[in-house]
């Protein structure tokens, strides 16, 4: 089978590129940055291409459309025009909300706040709107935060904080989280691609456990042979040193601090029930763990 990747550079795209040569796909990469045209012999397009969610909200937001959205939508519309059969379009369970109460399906109402998130479900909107030919799929992937070997971001804040023995002091904030380790994305997709019966449609990608960041921190000190440290500081002490780091650049602003404590559960019950599993390989604990691993060899 022959897949084109977009954005198989990034740490999704090379993952799962050498997931799939290795189990027998051929991978053809492709650069959106210049003028393109798709080959005719292809099975597959795995758009991962796009422009993530700024935690810093310095970027200009014309550049989320450009990027998230209008890219998108050309290459969707070649798509449509090709022999192609199946068309995947990696947006994020931001483009469905910002904050969840309780845990998020693919029924969810829509309702964005962030360009990042507008950018994703304008994009999601085009795709849907499209009539497809009775031999063509559309698979819209809604992933949380993936981790795996290797990736950097709010994994790699808190395991320096673990890593240099200082107290996580945000354990007064109790909450529950989903994450998406870069093995068990890379099954799906490939279960996907394999199965004919899967349907069109949007589908979230998560573990099957969530975990609250105290756990989280534990994990990562239980990997590195540490023993957590976590403070319960008051809550509003918190919030003020979050606003101060909003103003003066410290490592706690209140966009982080929000995605450190805020719960964000995402079902995949949908994605499971249609390849026919009860459980995905990987437990979100031991996905973990081989991210904290791989941070731990490469000091």
């Amino acid at each position: 089978m022959k897949v084109l990747i977009t954005g198989a550079s990034g740490f999704v795209g090379t993952n799962l590129a050498t997931y799939l040569l290795r189990e027998g796909f051929e991978i053809y990469k492709l650069s959106l940055r210049s003028s393109w045209k798709l080959s005719t012999d292809l099975d597959a397009i795995i758009h991962l291409a796009g422009k993530a969610h700024d935690t810093t909200n310095i970027s200009d937001d014309n550049d989320y459309y450009k990027i998230n959205t209008e890219l998108t939508v050309k290459l969707f519309d070649d798509f449509l025009k090709s022999s192609i059969r199946d068309f995947f379009y990696f947006s994020s369970v931001k483009a469905a909300a910002d904050t969840v109460e309780g845990i998020l399906s693919e029924e969810h109402f829509s309702n964005p706040q962030t360009i990042y998130g507008k950018s994703k479900l304008d994009a999601e909107n085009y795709l849907i709107s499209k009539i497809l030919p009775e031999n063509k799929r559309l698979f819209i992937i809604r992933p949380c935060m993936i981790h795996g070997p290797g990736n950097k971001g709010n994994l790699n804040l808190l395991y320096k904080i673990v890593e240099k023995s200082l107290p996580w002091p945000l354990a007064a904030f109790e909450n529950k989280r989903s994450f998406l380790s870069i093995s068990n994305l890379n099954f799906l997709i490939m279960k996907i691609l394999e199965n004919r019966n899967v349907p069109s449609g949007i589908y979230n990608f998560s573990d099957d456990e969530s975990l609250s960041t105290n756990e989280l921190v534990s994990v990562i000190a239980n990997t590195i042979g540490q023993k957590p440290k976590l403070w319960n500081i008051t809550p509003w002490l918190i919030f003020l040193v979050a606003k101060i780091g909003n103003i003066i650049k410290l490592p706690l602003n209140s966009e982080r601090l929000k995605k450190l404590t805020e719960s964000y559960v995402v079902s995949n019950a949908k994605i499971k029930a249609v390849i026919g599993i009860e459980k995905l390989p990987i437990t979100a604990e031991d996905g973990l763990r081989a991210t904290i691993d791989s941070f731990n060899k490469s000091k």
